[in-house]
């Protein structure tokens, strides 16, 4: 599955079409290899600095509130990227309720204000959707950490912040690359985002290059290139892990020395955790409020109820699919040795690190070339002409999730099964039970909790999902993301905060729950 759509998108170079590929040599290329250059290293850097200070704060030091913004920072991963997108312009634009106040209080000759329609906007808005992924990780390092090491390096004089750079943050670079990683894939897959914002990308101009230039040869041949882009990212990530060892400084976590800031330090650590809290997720929650409230009464009609169950049918059986393949490879790769089974599970798992895009050209020309074969086949053979049978149906978007997100559904499963010794079978064995049974009656309420935690996280992730809804839905078949993507490319903010406040509210499942399975003692 995750093989046959990039086989078919590499293969598009053997017909390019020079016209359009002219076209975007001339005009476009320059600049979408640029803009993407600039947003990867921009919200990098920007998810380094926020994810390891917040973490470093809450783990290392005490100040008030923390146990509050523990938890808490992890809550704008309940947010699309895009929502806050629209949020940041319908609130920040020239014309938008910010800059109207401050004109009106310091006069328009007197105001500069940076604009929001930028790369340093887009950027920011970006890194405040992603840090919790540096964070999360990060968080879980520092907190994991030996006193030992910090003691050995204040025993030579270093100071804490001192002990930071030279113990504490070189020990946890795994899992910041880790965290990283994850960020600037999910940056280079980005298409909501940068489409509310007008940035052209290698996202945008493949979506452009199909359902605008109507070359679907130019959308595979540039899928191709920013494929070539995460390959690339994620060779560098390896390269990067491959030579680092790390062994624990002590058994002791740094939980239960945390350093009691002053008065005026801790409340400016609280002032700082909280001012990131208001502007990533507290302030975009608030006014996706206002706004879906204001329009609800003429806006809200039988047209949603068409969109939420759209939404929840292919979320729901997107889930199953993704859990169902999990369970059997992970079972597969449990009870058979041979190298092939780890290399197919290994390889069916990579389909998160390609963009949405990608996908949604892939298995579109696949389908397309296949219900070409098939309407052959049946006028040859029998005489009967038949339409499209794969392309244009949620069969067809139903493959392309479980593409993308079965890793997401596979790690929590795999690390619930995992839990399960060897001994566990056997004594079920020696008790007579064995294959379906043991299933049912030992390791199904053993990982039940991995399982609906799997089910959850895919739930939510095509909820969220908008490039392979938009560009594979049959006709008509209108979701929430689909909605906020008509909505906000003919400016109506107010009119994608109402689909924007089901999101959220449901994107808030898989967050609480990862928060409290992450918090540790202490």
């Amino acid at each position: 599955m995750v093989f046959a759509p990039l086989a078919v998108v590499f293969a598009s170079f053997l017909r390019p079409d020079d016209g359009v590929w002219r076209h975007l040599v001339d005009t476009l290329l320059a600049e979408l290899l640029v803009n993407t250059a600039w947003l990867v290293a921009g919200v990098g850097l920007g998810t380094v600095v926020l994810g390891i200070s917040l973490a470093w704060l809450v783990a290392a030091f005490d100040f008030p509130l923390r146990k509050f913004f523990d938890w808490a920072l992890m809550l704008p991963l309940a947010l699309p990227a895009y929502v806050i997108a629209f949020v940041a312009i319908g609130l920040f634009d020239f014309t938008g309720p910010v800059q109207t106040m401050l004109r009106a209080w310091l006069g328009a000759e007197r105001l500069w204000f940076p604009p929001i329609r930028s790369t340093g906007g887009v950027i920011g808005v970006m890194t405040l959707a992603l840090y919790p992924y540096v964070y999360l990780l990060a968080r879980n390092a520092f907190l994991t950490q030996g006193r030992r090491g910090l003691e050995v390096a204040q025993s030579l004089g270093h100071d804490r912040l001192g002990g930071f750079f030279r113990v504490s943050l070189p020990m946890a670079r795994p899992w910041i690359v880790g965290g990283v990683s994850l960020v600037l894939m999910e940056t280079l897959a980005d298409f909501g985002a940068v489409s509310v914002f007008n940035y052209d990308t290698f996202t945008t101009a493949i979506y452009k290059a199909w359902f605008s230039l109507f070359s679907l040869p130019a959308a595979a041949q540039l899928s191709s290139v920013l494929v070539l882009m995460v390959f690339i990212l994620l060779v560098v990530e390896q390269r990067v892990r491959a030579n680092m060892r790390y062994a624990p400084a002590g058994r002791g976590a740094i939980t239960g020395d945390r350093v009691r800031l002053n008065r005026r330090a801790g409340w400016l650590a609280c002032g700082y955790c909280a001012g990131i809290l208001l502007v990533a997720f507290v302030l975009p929650v608030l006014q996706i409020g206002v706004w879906a409230v204001s329009v609800m009464e003429r806006d809200l009609d039988g047209r949603y109820l068409a969109f939420l169950s759209h939404s929840v049918v292919l979320a729901a059986g997107a889930a199953v699919l993704c859990s169902g393949c999990a369970v059997i490879l992970i079972y597969a790769t449990r009870h058979g040795a041979a190298l092939w089974l780890w290399l197919v599970t290994r390889v069916a798992t990579m389909g998160y690190a390609l963009p949405g895009t990608v996908l949604a050209v892939g298995i579109f020309m696949l389908l397309t070339w296949m219900d070409r074969r098939i309407i052959e086949s049946a006028s040859a053979l029998f005489g009967v002409q038949t339409g499209p049978l794969l392309t244009g149906t949620v069969a067809a978007m139903l493959l392309a999730y479980t593409i993308r997100f079965l890793a997401v559904a596979h790690n929590p499963i795999e690390s619930a099964i995992q839990r399960i010794t060897q001994s566990v079978d056997e004594a079920a064995y020696s008790l007579g039970a064995g294959g379906m049974r043991l299933f049912r009656a030992v390791h199904f309420p053993m990982i039940k909790g991995g399982l609906l935690t799997g089910l959850i996280l895919v739930f939510v992730d095509v909820m969220k999902e908008m490039p392979i809804t938009l560009m594979t839905r049959p006709f008509g078949w209108d979701t929430l993301s689909v909605r906020i993507f008509e909505m906000t490319s003919e400016g109506e903010w107010e009119r994608a905060a109402l689909p924007a406040a089901v999101l959220v509210l449901v994107g808030l499942l898989p967050v609480v729950l990862v928060a409290r399975h992450s918090r540790p003692e202490g």
